[in-house]
């Protein structure tokens, strides 16, 4: 095969993503699949595992991405449609050397990409772009090929199975969003006890109910209503792929991703007392003061799945989590993003505790935040913005400053925190305050330093 050239922006930070028809294609994939291939061939790997999600152009792209990888000399093991961390259980398993999934994740259904495992680890940053430069050159090796149908779907739900904990039946409704998730959570919730409500987990790639994003709220209405309707003790939300969770409790209310890595947290530091949480630099205060009154470290670090993965390996973190909603159990598990996984580790301690999450969700503190805040800016000027803002802060020492990813800046009022998306040509801000005039006054100092810098904060 002769080299090809990708369109570069298909090239992100965590993964390979683009437009189906414009921006990837068939022989894009193929490509990829060459080169990331020959990458695992030349470091003496042997084995590949493959999935793909339930999107219209993902079983022709899963067909391509298999022609690249075996054309290297790779076996390859197809283990099918699901979602995810169904392939992330596959690689780990079944010993490969490494592993692809065709997903477009969240994104409209227009889009498609791949997330790639590397001998357990995620691969980001200068492994992707090594992989376009090497499919431009054509840098291909050559072997012998062969591919294997290899379903493990079964066996993904019998190894979530062995840490549920039983307890008292639970009520829970469950919205996989029409995605990837759909039929293994029809597997397993009919091995959990209790009585369980199933929304549109029929998988569909044009995702006709609503978007599969969960940490949208408009997108939790159905899933609410259903709560509320039905007199539930939870409900349980999947993204398109299935590696990022939402939740809301009984009285219809979103646990976010850093409300929800506390409660998770308990079940961990009683088992692991003193254990590194890893959250990353977007997680409210109530983590960091949370997870220190349970008597557990918490680590702030950077944002991305792949960032929080390799820095939860580095310290020995048993649980990790990020603001999107990506929760990584290493405690009992392998430390990649399992939504169904979380899922089932929360209904878990929900079963045997005498309380119910919206009782847990009252007790935790109350802080006043603005959502997530993105806002464009180009991609030759998001990074100059927050180094920037950092050089000015860094003149007004009774600040404190951490800049582990961007800035994130403490004051008397609480913390507001700007930093560059990884992904788009956007900036990302967030302020906290447990009171409505120290949220403004957060707010105003933030809105000035983008000012300065020629930059206009949109309301909050």
């Amino acid at each position: 095969m002769a080299g090809h050239t990708l369109n570069p922006t298909i090239l992100r930070e965590y993964d390979i993503r683009g437009i189906v028809g414009d921006t990837l294609n068939p022989d894009d994939v193929r490509a990829i699949g060459r080169a990331f291939g020959s990458m695992i061939a030349d470091k003496g790997g042997k084995t590949v595992a493959t999935g793909y999600d339930g999107r219209l152009s993902s079983p022709d792209l899963e067909a391509a991405l298999t022609d690249g990888l075996s054309a290297c000399g790779l076996e390859v093991y197809r283990v099918g449609l699901g979602p995810t961390p169904m392939l992330y259980y596959a690689q780990a398993s079944l010993g490969t050397d490494a592993g692809v999934m065709i997903t477009g994740s969240h994104n409209p259904p227009d889009y498609n990409g791949l997330k790639l495992v590397d001998g357990g680890k995620p691969v980001w940053g200068p492994q992707i772009q090594e992989i376009g430069a090497r499919a431009a050159k054509g840098d291909f090796a050559s072997g012998k090929d062969r591919c294997v149908d290899h379903p493990l779907m079964d066996a993904y739900i019998d190894r979530m199975m062995q840490d549920f904990r039983p307890g008292k039946p639970l009520r829970v409704a469950w919205d996989a969003g029409n995605g990837a998730a759909g039929e293994a959570l029809v597997k397993l919730v009919a091995k959990l006890p209790g009585e369980h409500f199933l929304l549109n987990e029929t998988i569909d790639g044009t995702f006709p109910s609503h978007h599969p994003d969960p940490t949208v709220e408009e997108n939790l209405e159905q899933l609410k209503t259903c709560v509320r309707d039905n007199s539930l003790d939870l409900g349980i939300a999947f993204d398109g792929d299935g590696d990022r969770i939402g939740v809301i409790d009984g009285q219809g209310r979103v646990l976010w991703g850093d409300q929800l890595l506390v409660v998770l947290s308990q079940e961990v530091l009683a088992e692991n007392p003193g254990a590194t949480i890893v959250a990353d630099v977007k997680a409210s205060q109530l983590f960091f003061d949370e997870i220190k009154r349970m008597g557990g470290k918490p680590l702030m670090w950077k944002t991305g799945h792949s960032l929080i993965k390799n820095k939860m390996r580095e310290t020995g973190a048993p649980l990790g989590g990020e603001m999107s909603a990506h929760i990584f159990f290493a405690d009992r598990y392998y430390g990649f993003d399992d939504a169904l996984y979380a899922g089932v580790r929360l209904l878990s301690i929900l079963g045997n505790i005498d309380d119910t999450l919206a009782n847990i969700r009252d007790r935790l503190p109350v802080f006043m935040n603005t959502p997530e805040l993105r806002f464009d800016c180009a991609e030759d000027r998001k990074f100059g913005v927050v180094s920037e803002v950092k050089q000015r802060l860094a003149a007004m020492p009774s600040l404190s400053v951490i800049d582990v990813d961007g800035v994130r800046v403490q004051t008397e009022d609480g913390w507001w925190l700007l930093r560059a998306s990884n992904t788009q040509a956007v900036l990302v801000a967030r302020c906290e305050s447990k009171t409505e005039a120290g949220l403004n006054r957060l707010k105003a100092i933030l809105a000035d330093q983008l000012s300065q810098s020629g930059v206009a904060l949109p309301d909050a």
